[in-house]
């Protein structure tokens, strides 16, 4: 199939997905492009989808400056980042959705600030306690609750990958630990900070599941490109 035919195939299973859970609400959907060239951006962009998600910040650096001027593209890091990458990722992402710890939200908050932004970014949780993901402990609140306050970013929610199993029960109780994650630093937040809203959950093997837990946010790669392959 097509990319258009698989973009329109994805948001029936997403809006029958959101039918499921019994609370309506839009999903946004991050096409994952890492690993595909630049004009699979452009492609996708054409189709319609209004977010792209990369993982790795020196792909981006080659692809970002071959594209068109695309209006409206909200580019998105979602990988794993790296403290002595931050400057550069300021220049080429809109957002960072995948921030792990303290220290590295406060790097951003002072370089948004040198900058005289102000980014959003989501707290990445490690629901599944695999070694080998990045995350916050979901007992850790306290530190997350420190992020929120933190000058130079704003933290609009929070980020999960399902664990690594074909357990449906497994994935779903990981979903399910950080929508209740969220609710509880919801009511332990400050005053002056606004509520969390997103919850990134769920990925081409396991969406439908997120969503029917809660999801705002969906990051797509095979579902809509297939399978991936080396970028050059």
């Amino acid at each position: 199939m097509s990319l258009t035919e698989n973009l329109e195939r994805v948001q029936e299973r997403i809006a029958a997905a959101v039918d499921r859970s019994g609370i309506k609400r839009t999903v946004k959907l991050v096409a994952v492009t890492k690993t595909h060239p630049h004009d699979m951006i452009v492609a996708a962009y054409r189709a319609g989808v209004t977010d792209i998600g990369e993982n790795r910040v020196q792909e981006a650096e080659k692809k970002f400056p071959k594209l068109p001027e695309l209006p409206g593209l909200t580019k998105r890091m979602i990988g794993h980042l790296q403290s002595n990458k931050v400057n550069k990722t300021l220049e080429l992402f809109e957002t960072i959705d995948a921030v792990d710890s303290v220290k590295l939200a406060r790097k951003i908050g002072k370089r948004a600030i040198f900058l005289e932004r102000v980014v959003p970014v989501l707290l990445e949780v490690n629901t599944s306690g695999e070694s080998s993901k990045f995350g916050f402990s979901p007992s850790n609140t306290d530190e997350m609750l420190a992020c929120l306050s933190i000058d130079g970013i704003r933290v609009e929610g929070l980020m999960t990958i399902g664990p690594l199993t074909k357990n449906v029960k497994a994935i779903r109780n990981a979903f399910i630990q950080l929508r209740e994650l969220k609710e509880e630093l919801n009511q332990q937040r400050p005053e002056n900070v606004p509520a969390l809203s997103e919850l990134s959950m769920g990925m081409s093997g396991d969406f439908e599941i997120a969503i029917e837990e809660g999801s705002t946010m969906v990051r797509l790669g095979t579902a809509l490109f297939g399978p991936r392959r080396a970028y050059p």
